[in-house]
């Protein structure tokens, strides 16, 4: 399992279009094989700072998520909303069942 944490710090002028262009990649993604999890969330802490969360299946999900046309797009788009490089941070890990 690959999960991926990426930090993004918004323009607030920028805050509603970038949460319009976000959606249709969070929702696009969801479809893709070998996702398990794809949320955006909110920080209470810091104004106009949102953390993506991913859970991929393995390596192969994440490299097919890269080259598809949704996140190609977004990421095309995506430094016109940003105040700040992107924070990303990948891990590997496995579900802990009880």
């Amino acid at each position: 399992m690959i999960i991926t944490h990426v930090q993004f710090q918004i323009m607030p002028e920028k805050e509603s279009e970038f949460l319009q262009e976000i959606a249709s990649l969070i929702e696009a993604s969801r479809k893709e094989a070998g996702n398990l999890q794809y949320e955006l969330v909110k920080s209470l802490e810091q104004d106009f700072t949102y953390t993506m969360i991913e859970v991929w299946e393995n390596e192969e999900a994440v490299q097919s998520h890269k080259e598809s046309g949704h996140f190609q797009a977004f990421v095309q788009n995506a430094p016109a909303y940003l105040a700040a490089r992107l924070k990303v941070e990948s891990y590997k890990g496995s579900l802990i069942e009880k």
